[in-house]
């Protein structure tokens, strides 16, 4: 399965791949499925993240990351609801997959682990709603495990079911201590409409701030609310604090002025917007439907 999952994924060529194929529209691009299952309710169509960072290995994959410990930045103030960002840290799950396999389901382990990584298989495919039928019993014998309710909780965000998937991704970061997928999440919540959800996760990514990638990811989602909300002024101030020009710009640059080229054409900044566009151009002229948006500002 070519070392993991989804953002487990080793190989960062593909994952780049993937991120530029997919990179958010702030408020606008489309999904691209729901699921029919009549136990989840669906939000209105959300643009697909793809979160790129720091994750633990999986088994048999070579070159996979693990988990740094995020370094605190006080926020002056713990968020509203739910666990802090301080208790979130502390409570650690297991060292790997197999480990957490082992310990939860004792002789089974070595189904258990086969089952999660034929679901594995099946969302590196593009099949989510294959991973979610594989899941959903794995799921139902072993709740505790930070696996297989994180990877459950990204195949619902993929496919749509953003209630579904916010119930597995908040199970996932109550049992693994970890913020790298709240991008998803406060995703999740805004396809709700759930706005006080929404800041009380950006406020909790921003305070532990894990890496680039994952609090730039929060950024977008968390502008993409407050545009949702008609707050277009404090939505465009909070991706200009990170839209400034650099020498060598790297993925979550270009997402940022994408996403926020995105919000000055909203605003009618369509100079500004064309300057942003041009940016992300320059660089990746892949990148997301860049040319196809500069085409149409003229």
């Amino acid at each position: 399965m070519g070392g993991g999952f989804g953002p487990y994924t080793v190989d960062q060529r593909d994952e780049e791949t993937r991120e530029r194929r997919n990179a958010p529209r702030a408020a606008r691009a489309p999904r691209r499925g729901e699921s029919d299952e009549r136990e989840e309710t669906r939000g209105p169509k959300r643009p697909a993240l793809r979160v790129v960072g720091s994750r633990p290995p999986m088994p048999g994959g070579k070159g996979a990351g693990t988990r740094k410990a995020p370094t605190k930045q006080s926020s002056g103030k713990q968020p509203q609801g739910g666990t802090s960002a301080r208790a979130r840290r502390r409570r650690r799950g297991p060292a790997g997959v197999q480990d957490e396999m082992a310990q939860l389901a004792g002789r089974d382990a070595s189904r258990a682990l086969g089952t999660l990584m034929a679901a594995a298989d099946a969302y590196s495919a593009d099949r989510e709603r294959e991973a979610i039928r594989i899941l959903r019993p794995l799921r139902d014998r072993m709740p505790d495990s930070q696996s297989v309710r994180e990877l459950m909780g990204l195949s619902q965000y993929r496919v749509g079911n953003y209630n579904a998937a916010a119930k597995e991704l908040e199970a996932y970061a109550e049992l693994s201590g970890a913020v790298d997928q709240h991008p998803v999440l406060m995703d999740c919540y805004r396809a709700q409409r759930r706005w006080k959800k929404v800041a009380d996760l950006w406020e909790e990514l921003a305070a532990v701030s894990p890496s680039a990638d994952v609090v730039t990811e929060g950024r977008i989602v968390y502008a993409g609310a407050l545009a949702d909300q008609d707050k277009l002024p404090e939505a465009l101030a909070l991706l200009r604090k990170r839209g400034e020009m650099v020498k060598q710009p790297k993925d979550h640059h270009l997402r940022v002025w994408y996403a926020l080229a995105d919000l000055e054409e909203r605003a009618g900044n369509l100079a500004r917007a064309r300057e942003l566009f041009h940016q992300v151009a320059r660089v990746e002229p892949g990148f997301a439907d860049v040319a196809e948006r500069l085409a149409a500002l003229g």
